[in-house]
């Protein structure tokens, strides 16, 4: 059934992506964000990690539950000799001969206000002797239809208090963690898809540059022949013919590189062409707003909360080290007899009230010292989560000034290709007419082919910006709303 669904998901993508003639996906900047989250081995380890949270956190709201459990053994035959002391001090052996049986059904439960244990249990035993019996019965029954018994830690740390705070801050921290892997998972393909839109611009100028240089050798050589150029411009003539066909090759080669290595993360067989992104999101940021929703989303901040609250719990744990004091208190009823319903009459009381005390009478500091080591650590987290917080919030203002202005510049970039394509297309024009010498011409195709290439990073510089500050404040600014996810249905 689910491979049934991811073929039919493939099949409606591949549907609005549209194929080219042939083994070639032509692929935009969407659908190949699309296919990363969907397929890319990262995206996978990250809904892993997701998973093992998940189900650590399940496991610690089961712990808050009662507890449930039966314990029962089979028939147990023993027949062994023992010691036996008489009365005046001698010693003899003794036979043991007999079977027995018991079971018991235990409830537990931990207590949230004070951090003891709540347990209830029932349990039967039967003993049969098998030998040395007389008279009477060899059946023996032993009943506790009911104990109560409370076990509780005084003056200690309550664990159960601290993992309430602490707990789900580690799952909301899971959860956070995997939503922005899953926008890193995004910036990882802008990243392979603007490489090999790079390359595929840089094989497209390699060609054009060798079409041009093989007609303007063509046209040098029939120049030289009137005599209106040198010899030496034919051969500069002839060297950039030779140089542009020696790019070509290098250029291919990093492409089908580049080509290799998006193919390999998206998990796809075909060839990629990659679609050069004509509309980028007209968003404009303002930094207090960025702020606002990195702290009440992103990792860093629950992380920061759940180290501080670690820090204190340590020192609780270290003080609490500091004696031990715990009490222990039964209240049940037993009975005995031969048959086993006589077992539940006539029952008499059970009642067990223990304190247990261990106070360090000599430990020559070692405890105290274990308080101090544990405030100092509280205190080199906090000053770490301040500088960290800091640089934080640094690195955030400039991301949010770099994609503000990103814009701007990808609109300088946009009219330096226009213009440097316009004044190359003029100088091969003017080459042709023998105004202008081969220097000009090379230097004009080189400021052609920058411009281009400046083009093409300008625009992923964009995307990149901005979908690094969608990881860190899990905001999707272009619709004004949390990214988010049903974690139910995705870990189910």
């Amino acid at each position: 059934m689910k491979k049934r669904t991811v073929i039919l998901m493939m099949v409606c993508l591949l549907t609005q992506m549209g194929h080219a003639e042939g083994d070639t996906l032509r692929l935009n900047l969407d659908d190949c964000i699309l296919m990363a989250r969907q397929r890319s081995v990262e995206a996978t380890v990250a809904l892993g990690e997701l998973k093992s949270a998940y189900w650590a956190w399940r496991s610690y709201k089961a712990d808050l539950l009662p507890e449930v459990s039966l314990s029962a053994s089979v028939p147990t035959y023993n027949k062994r000799y023992s010691t036996y002391q008489r009365e005046d001090g001698t010693h003899s052996y003794v036979r043991n001969d007999y079977m027995e049986l018991d079971g018991s059904l235990h409830i537990s439960q931990k207590i949230g206000l004070t951090g003891g244990t709540l347990s209830m249990e029932s349990s039967l035993d039967w003993l049969r002797q098998m030998s040395g019996v007389t008279s009477g019965s060899k059946n023996q029954f032993m009943s506790m239809p009911i104990a109560l018994t409370l076990s509780q830690p005084l003056f200690g740390v309550n664990t159960v208090k601290w993992d309430k705070r602490i707990e789900p801050l580690r799952y909301r921290e899971a959860k956070a963690s995997f939503l922005t892997a899953t926008e890193q998972v995004a910036m990882r393909a802008i990243n392979l898809f603007f490489d090999l839109l790079l390359a595929n611009e840089n094989v497209n100028i390699a060609e054009q540059n060798l079409q041009n240089a093989e007609k303007l050798y063509e046209v040098a050589k029939a120049k030289r022949e009137m005599g209106s150029i040198s010899q030496n411009d034919v051969l500069q003539m002839r060297l950039q013919m030779l140089n542009a066909q020696s790019a070509l090759t290098n250029v291919e080669s990093h492409r089908k590189a580049r080509m290799f290595e998006l193919k390999s993360f998206l998990d796809v067989e075909e060839d990629i062409v990659p679609i050069v992104p004509d509309n980028i999101p007209e968003v404009t940021l303002i930094y207090d707003n960025v702020l606002n929703h990195a702290l009440e989303n992103n990792a860093f901040a629950t992380t920061m909360r759940r180290r501080q609250l670690q820090a204190d719990e340590s020192v609780a744990f270290a003080k609490g080290n500091l004696r031990s004091v715990t009490l222990y208190a039964q209240v049940g009823y037993t009975g005995t007899a031969s048959r086993m319903n006589d077992a539940y009459r006539d029952l008499l009381s059970k009642e067990v009230v223990q304190v247990g005390v261990s106070l360090p009478l000599l430990d020559w500091g070692k405890r105290r010292g274990q308080v101090k080591v544990a405030e100092s650590n509280r205190e080199i987290v906090r000053n770490q989560i301040r500088q960290q917080s800091q640089e934080f919030r640094q690195d955030l203002f400039v991301l949010t000034e770099q994609f503000n202005h990103q814009r701007q510049q990808l609109r300088i970039a946009e009219e330096a290709d226009t213009i440097a394509r316009s004044r190359y297309h003029t100088n091969v024009e003017t080459f042709k007419i023998g105004t202008i010498s081969t220097l000009e011409l090379s230097d004009a195709q080189t400021a052609k082919d920058v411009a281009r290439q400046n083009r093409i990073s300008q625009l992923f510089n964009y995307w990149y910006y901005y979908y690094q500050i969608r990881s860190i404040t899990l905001w999707d600014f272009e619709n004004n709303r949390n990214i988010d996810v049903d974690f139910e249905k995705l870990i189910k």
